[in-house]
């Protein structure tokens, strides 16, 4: 099995999420959660951090492990699927993101349809874990 992870970072405040545009398939051209491989013999809470690491810069931040997905069959590893586990996190302070891969986008979260296929990729699991960061925050 593929193992992924997909972080949702909010700034301080909480009023927007940092998002990249999909630069291949699947999903190309849509926005998506950072994220990417959890490596062999890596925990995944670890490899989390050194995703969000190396594709956006931020160390100063607690996550917390939301769900997981587990796609037994997928159209990218159709023999052994897709683990995906989702994290999420607030920065704690305003901070610059850079990203050499993705282009990195902050979206207001007021103003946005998660669950548009049109806009978003995974089919509305973005829209589904935004609810799930809303319940959780309330608890």
């Amino acid at each position: 099995m593929l193992n992924l992870n997909v972080i949702w970072v909010s700034n301080p405040s909480g009023t927007h999420v940092l998002m990249c545009k999909r630069h291949k398939e699947p999903y190309k051209g849509l926005y998506n959660l950072v994220g990417g491989k959890v490596e062999a013999g890596e925990g995944g809470l670890a490899a989390a951090y050194r995703e969000l690491a190396e594709e956006t810069g931020i160390v100063d931040i607690e996550l917390h492990h939301l769900m997981d997905f587990t796609y037994h069959k997928s159209a990218i590893r159709p023999r052994d699927g897709i683990g995906l586990e989702v994290y999420f996190g607030t920065l704690k302070r305003d901070q610059e993101v850079c990203g050499d891969e993705k282009e990195l986008v902050w979206l207001d979260t007021s103003n946005e349809n998660f669950f548009d296929y049109t806009r978003f990729a995974g089919e509305g699991n973005i829209g589904h874990i935004f609810e799930q960061i809303k319940i959780n925050q309330n608890l």
